[in-house]
């Protein structure tokens, strides 16, 4: 799953733009960024601050009372509930789209509208007590960690599915996944600690997301107006994820007028014909207000960047490749002329007989691949003096010689709150065992082959550390194909038969990309990325660690057991008979065609697609490197993302791309012409944007179950034909 962290690129807008230059620069943010801590004064005007950088603990608030307890039952409890409120809007957005979203904003703001109430009101032991910044940063980890592993059901696990390898249905196989995603839960916990004094204390990497966190939370809790501007900043959360939810159950009851515009079949009604084509191709208007959301998040350079690729795929190749007759779409309505289908995906002759979604599929693949990996390259540095940081902690642990290799990097943690190395070892080695029995028992894997995709995992999480500390790109999409790859080409060397490889390959690829993403998938390097904002406040990294834990369990059974709703409901995730369906699923097409290509006697794949797959490719590699060696810091906005790009050849609709264009846009000017207001409400009303979609698709999903929803009552005034739409 790519996420445009959103699994790819969450440029929080404000600060990416000014934290980015340098690993180590210290920013004077009296120009830019104002009010994180003081918020709106009485007259109206911002209480500017007047040094803040991004390396060094924020100061000590004299006025603040002690937090004595930072680790409660009540801030990881509230942290659960809303992280897993986004992994069930995960689990509908990644299905949907390809991207996933943290819950660290939507757990920051919405744990302090819950709890500072709480504080106040109730008595100490029904969860009464001061409330402060370091037990909201708690209450935020613990529901980051909640929702993250709605990846493997978003990905792989619906590819292995379409190919036929585990059961009939996911409710047949509840137990293995569930046993399959603890494999995952855990592990990559253990990373995230030593490499936590590499990156954050000795490279002192910016992680924007974490920043951007550590800020929204200061905000909230410090300063003459922090009360008021929490006010303002939790209704602003509240509307809006409201609104979402409501928006996103309604108009499904009449998708055609609430939800999507079919603007080009409108004008083909009017009389403009030709216009159909830009129907057929997928150009329709969506209400959406998750990605309205992720674009103001996510800033103009990923958001314009999809749109360029999603227009470059599905306006210019795609037409130009059927009219070729490279490529073939099908009729998607005898009753409108011109009106085709081209988002087939079937197999069955794909080299000479491919459909445009599929030819594309291929360079967009090819795209992350080499534009990820490039990025990797271009840091390989500092990357091998990770990978030299964290074996030679460990080694230390074991050496006479240990307390000297550690006085090079100060820790401005006491002792007694830091992650001790029995805690994550120990974590780290039941892990181990765990998955190599389950792995063994439940699905016939060789203990050699399990044992190297926890390597895999260990060394994927150095470039997902690498690239999302210095730029918030996650490659985790690129992450899980790599790992598809490396284990294809071991299946081969064994002489597997084309299922059991099919089935290596995507369970061995999911266990690398599952490890790796509980540590640092999704969105901005999820666990590291909270640790940043720990360290900023001054918090205690044992206490997240443990609310970690907490939240990680949560999650196991929450993403699995939503993945079976959603497949209850909606049979075309995880069936190829179905012509149409509801989620697009970007992913588990890239997670498909890749497992198929590599455990395939021959490469199926066309060969103008993989000859475009691979000039399109080395655009990416030399976009990137030109980005590092030719082109300044302040112009790197204006270097096209290629992972954005090759998000919109494999995205088989439109309508996202637009509305993250829309939002990014909307952003940009809300920041340029009213930036005290932009600063106070963007973040909020974004993610409750975000989590209000998704949890409005749960509500549709158990509607579709329980026979109530609106493909069953609904209108298709609006839709194309007359045939219901939603």
């Amino acid at each position: 799953m790519t996420t445009i962290d959103p699994e790819n690129q969450n440029q929080i807008t404000h600060v990416q733009s000014v934290l980015c230059h340098s690993d180590k620069e210290k920013i004077d943010i009296t120009t830019d960024i104002t009010s994180c801590v003081s918020g709106d004064s009485e007259e109206g005007k911002l209480e500017r601050v007047q040094f803040i950088n991004t390396d060094d603990p924020f100061p000590e608030s004299p006025d603040a009372p002690v937090e004595d307890k930072q680790l409660t039952v009540r801030s990881v409890l509230v942290g659960c509930i809303l992280g897993g409120i986004v992994a069930a809007s995960n689990i509908y957005l990644g299905l949907k789209t390809g991207w996933t979203f943290t819950s660290s904003l939507f757990g920051a703001i919405l744990g302090f509208a819950v709890l500072k109430p709480l504080s106040r009101t109730a008595p100490t032991f029904l969860g009464g007590g001061y409330f402060g910044p370091k037990e909201n940063n708690v209450c935020q980890s613990a529901a980051t960690s909640a929702g993250s592993l709605g990846l493997l059901f978003t990905s792989g696990f619906p590819a292995a599915y379409q190919l036929g390898l585990l059961s009939l249905h996911p409710k047949d196989d509840i137990g293995r996944l569930f046993t399959f995603t603890i494999c995952c839960a855990f592990f990559g916990l253990s990373f995230t600690q030593p490499l936590r004094k590499f990156y954050i204390l000795k490279l002192k990497l910016v992680f924007p997301s974490g920043v951007a966190a550590a800020y929204t939370i200061q905000s909230l809790h410090v300063g003459k107006t922090a009360e008021a501007t929490a006010r303002k900043k939790t209704k602003a959360l509240i509307y809006s994820f409201a609104g979402a939810i409501i928006l996103r159950v309604v108009s499904e009851y009449a998708p055609g007028l609430l939800w999507d515009w079919h603007i080009f079949y409108t004008l083909n009604r009017t009389g403009w014909t030709s216009a159909i084509g830009a129907e057929s191709w997928g150009w329709i208007w969506e209400w959406t207000p998750a990605f309205i959301g992720v674009g103001m998040l996510t800033g103009i350079n990923a958001s314009y960047s999809f749109l360029g690729g999603s227009f470059f795929a599905w306006a210019i190749l795609g037409p130009i490749i059927v009219a070729k007759g490279v490529a073939f779409g099908t009729i998607a309505n005898p009753s409108i002329p011109g009106y085709m289908n081209y988002m087939g995906m079937s197999l069955q002759d794909p080299i000479h007989h491919p459909s445009p979604r599929y030819w594309l599929l291929w360079p967009g693949t090819l795209m992350l691949l080499c534009a990820s990996f490039a990025e990797v390259g271009c840091n390989w540095r500092s990357l091998y003096a990770a990978m030299r940081s964290a074996c030679g902690n460990v080694l230390q642990r074991f050496s006479k010689d240990s307390q000297s290799a550690e006085d090079d990097v100060f820790d401005p943690v006491p002792e007694n709150e830091r992650v001790p190395f029995w805690a994550w070892g120990s974590l780290l080695v039941v892990s181990t065992i765990v998955t190599c029995i389950v792995m063994g028992v439940q699905f016939g894997q060789n203990v050699g082959v399990t044992l190297l995709a926890i390597v895999f995992s260990f060394l994927f999480s150095f470039i997902g550390c690498e690239s999302s500390g210095r730029t918030n790109i996650n490659p985790v999409t690129s992450i899980g194909n790599a790992s598809q790859l490396i284990f294809g080409g071991l299946g081969r060397g064994q002489n597997y038969s084309v299922k059991r490889g099919e089935l290596l390959n995507s369970l061995s690829g999911m266990l690398t990309l599952g490890k790796y993403n509980q540590a640092f998938g999704m969105t901005s390097a999820h666990m590291i990325g909270d640790l940043k904002t720990t360290h900023l406040l001054r918090a205690s990294p044992w206490a997240v660690f443990v609310a970690q834990l907490w939240g990680a369990v949560v999650s196991i059974f929450i993403s699995a057991g939503l993945y079976v709703v959603f497949s209850t409901a909606y049979p075309c995730i995880n069936d190829l008979s179905y012509t149409t369906c509801a989620f697009p699923m970007p992913d588990v097409q890239s997670w498909r065609a890749v497992a198929v290509a590599v455990s395939s006697s021959t490469l199926p794949i066309p060969p103008s697609s993989g000859y475009t797959s691979i000039a399109l490719g080395l655009a990416a590699v030399l976009s990137v490197v030109a980005k590092y060696t030719v082109v300044p810091p302040k112009y790197h906005d204006f270097i096209p993302n290629f992972n954005a790009i090759g998000i919109g050849f494999i995205m088989n609709i439109c309508t996202y791309p637009l509305a993250m264009f829309f939002g990014s846009t909307l952003a940009f000017f809300w920041r340029r012409m009213f930036f005290n207001n932009y600063q106070m409400y963007c973040f909020a009303i974004a993610a409750g944007f975000i989590a209000g979609e998704g949890l409005g698709g749960i509500v549709n999903a158990i509607f579709t179950i329980s026979g109530i929803a609106g493909a069953t009552y609904g209108t298709s005034i609006g839709c194309p034909g007359g045939v219901y739409c939603g």
